[in-house]
């Protein structure tokens, strides 16, 4: 998103607090104060750059041990002006007393209120009045030391301390809130996972393997092979019109209406799509929609019918290195009511290498901001053509990751199919 949409990213870095020695005061803040480490680094100019953060919050505080001759050196052991503020200052004092951090005073009381509504601005220590069973309304604060003598202020008043509480509340359904969606999207993709293929109902003239790496724990692409029966198999590839839970919702129903109508393809193979559409129609929202292939490979024929649902081109390699294109035959799936779906076929030979993808495949960018590309994926399918289904396959991914190996920004799926020579005609099943 461009900055004229969305404002730059601003925060506060640090804040310096100067030492002596970075290593003594780590032990300090970490041990003692129990601070975590923000950064310990060694920057080129050879500087070490360290620096601590509470456990609760953002600030940073930079630990930096000045030259002995700088101005900056002048100020360790001086009052710090940093201000650490509690909900509870009593808790905090005697938790860090016992680690052996140095106060300078017990906490002590801003105004406090006693049962008799008199008032007394300050008093000299904080414990011994809420032992007595004072009730406080103002501030509550003491004052530390670190191992170089700097000081610092810890501090609670009623007000922010309110606020504090609320925020803690917040923070604490924000994270219990990022973790059950974390985990319902784990849920999700194990789901997912199961709906693609675990087998394929191989035939005896084509190989077929497919895989679908998602760029998010779920997603919207969708690979399917179907056992068609009498020798025949399915080959199915859609890319749903959304992402993320939504696309994963909408690939689920475009899968079950798929598969619920297979029983048509039996005798009536050209009414499967038209009932898949129908149901997509009338079962998602009204800008709901997929593109798909639907491909029927008969063995016994060696004859392919496919409809190809606004889908991108397939490519036919065939065995003399001629390269085919499988055109769109119909729209898309589920985006209108009154549908007209129309088939192609064509006859496979021994030697043809066939590839269904998604624009994951081909509009995936290097560095530079190029798309590998239609071109880029047909001269890999001639480079690998003489190695196995999932060996083919294997190696489009990899060069297609060799391309772009930055984070992945959209579901990468294909299928492959390679026709070759055989006698046999056995069905039988293998893991994608």
């Amino acid at each position: 998103m461009s900055s004229a949409s969305q404002p730059p990213h601003l925060r506060i870095h640090s804040v310096n607090v100067y030492v002596t020695d970075q290593d003594a005061s780590l032990r300090f803040y970490l041990d003692q104060l129990g601070f975590h480490l923000a950064y310990d680094a060694k920057l080129q100019s050879g500087e070490r750059m360290v620096a601590v953060a509470p456990p609760d919050g953002s600030t940073v505080l930079s630990l930096i041990a000045p030259a002995p001759e700088s101005r900056e050196f002048k100020l360790i052991g001086r009052s710090s002006r940093i201000i650490f503020i509690t909900d509870d200052v009593l808790a905090k004092f005697r938790e860090w007393s016992h680690r052996g951090v140095k106060f300078q005073f017990a906490p002590r009381l801003r105004r406090i209120k006693f049962a008799g509504d008199e008032e007394q601005r300050r008093a000299p220590d904080a414990a011994l009045l809420l032992n007595q069973g004072s009730s406080v309304w103002g501030g509550v604060f003491t004052r530390f030391r670190d191992p170089d003598g700097n000081s610092f202020t810890l501090v609670s008043f009623d007000e922010v301390t309110h606020t504090l509480e609320a925020q803690r509340r917040a923070a604490a359904a924000k994270l219990e809130a990022e973790r059950r969606a974390a985990q319902e999207l784990e849920i999700a993709r194990e789901v997912q996972a199961r709906l693609f293929p675990q087998s394929v109902p191989r035939v005896a003239s084509l190989d077929c393997s497919g895989v679908c790496i998602q760029a998010r724990q779920v997603g919207g692409d969708y690979y399917d092979f179907l056992d068609l029966g009498s020798q025949r198999v399915g080959l199915v590839i859609g890319d749903i019109a959304g992402k993320g839970i939504a696309g994963a919702l909408l690939m689920a129903n475009l899968q079950a209406n798929l598969r619920g109508q297979l029983a048509l393809a039996v005798d009536q193979p050209h009414r499967v799509l038209h009932s898949v559409n129908q149901l997509f129609y009338k079962n998602t929202a009204e800008n709901a929609y997929a593109t798909l292939i639907f491909a029927e490979y008969d063995d016994k024929a060696q004859m392919l019918r496919y409809a190809n649902c606004g889908h991108l081109p397939a490519l036919l390699l065939r065995s003399s290195g001629e390269m085919h294109r499988l055109h769109s035959t119909c729209t898309v799936v589920g985006l209108f009511d009154d549908w007209v779906c129309e088939s192609s076929e064509v006859c496979l030979l021994p030697g043809d290498t066939l590839a269904f993808y998604t624009d994951g495949v081909t509009e995936a960018c290097n560095d530079a901001g190029e798309e590998f590309g239609e071109e880029r994926l047909a001269e890999a399918l001639q480079r690998y053509r003489s190695d196995s289904a999932n060996g083919l396959l294997q190696a489009l991914v990899d060069e297609l990751q060799r391309f772009s190996p930055q984070e992945q920004q959209d579901d990468i799926t294909l299928i492959v199919a390679q026709c070759r020579e055989t006698d046999q005609r056995l069905l039988f099943e293998r893991p994608v």
